[in-house]
């Protein structure tokens, strides 16, 4: 760990899940370079930039530093990334969670009676996720330290709004598992992990919800703030048993629970072993090289 301001790169983090996160550690003093594509007020049909998640990770306690990055462009990650080891000199943390979204996803109806534009999912989120783990890799196993996030969820492990959403969300639990048995092969105590986070109230969400409160309205009392999970990666980053979790897919709410940590209003989310009865899918330890 670095004994000054740990160094964090958050992706897709002007609005939703990755701002929330920024913003939480920043609260516990982290420099953090927030990524996404919205520049500017009207970049995207919700609110959200990636300077005001910047401003509001610094008036957190930490450091913002806003970096206008389309993640489908390996050479924009690249440049990212050159940027944050030429001004910091290292990375302790990565949380990749930039992601295609479109809101046709949640539509009734098949996978091919939707638009095909839904696969951008696996090449931003699944694709994209590796590259930037890819690129902050060298630098990490430099220091012999550092943290790679997933942000997933349950959809990993039964059907969710249709195959796109689902192979993003089991990809990016197999990146994790599989990157960290190459950093055990290196000797290398750089971590990763995935995090299944619990139904989030985001704007795109609450919008969703406000939309059919019929069918989405339960979701109400399961929700968790955006922010949250930033809190669930900041003690595991500083958990000095880190290491030994490395490649594990982990339920959020149930690490929150570990570690006594509370969302708004000292609220403790349900597990997704508890609500949707699943727990993250188990791999096997073979290894062919």
């Amino acid at each position: 760990m670095s004994k000054s301001a740990p160094v964090a790169i958050v992706t897709g983090a002007s609005r939703g899940a990755g701002r929330g996160i920024a913003i939480a550690l920043g609260q516990h003093g982290c420099t953090v370079y927030v990524t996404g594509r919205s520049a500017q007020p009207g970049d995207h049909a919700l609110p959200g930039t990636i300077f005001d998640t910047a401003d509001a990770v610094t008036a957190a306690g930490g450091k913002g530093i806003a970096v206008r990055c389309d993640h489908a462009d390996d050479a924009q990650a690249e440049a990212l990334v050159d940027r944050v080891v030429a001004e910091q000199g290292r990375i302790d943390i990565l949380v990749n969670n930039a992601a295609a979204v479109h809101d046709e996803l949640s539509l009734p109806g098949n996978f091919w009676e939707k638009p095909l534009k839904l696969a951008d999912m696996i090449d931003v989120g699944v694709r994209s996720s590796y590259v930037a783990s890819w690129l902050v890799a060298p630098t990490m196993v430099r220091q012999n330290s550092g943290l790679i996030v997933f942000t997933s969820a349950s959809g990993a492990a039964h059907y969710s709004m249709g195959p796109a959403y689902g192979a993003h969300k089991a990809g990016v639990d197999k990146l994790a598992f599989d990157m960290a048995v190459d950093f055990r092969a290196a000797d290398s105590r750089v971590t990763t992990l995935s995090l299944w986070m619990g139904a989030l109230a985001t704007d795109r969400l609450k919008g969703i919800i406000a939309a059919n409160p019929d069918k989405f309205g339960y979701l109400l009392d399961q929700i968790e703030t955006p922010e949250f999970t930033g809190h669930v990666i900041w003690a595991l980053f500083n958990d000095p048993a880190l290491a030994e979790r490395s490649g594990q897919t982990l339920i959020g709410a149930e690490v929150a629970r570990e570690f006594g940590i509370t969302d708004a209003g000292g609220r403790v989310p349900p597990s997704y072993r508890d609500t949707h009865k699943v727990v993250p899918l188990r791999y096997y330890p073979n290894v062919v090289r």
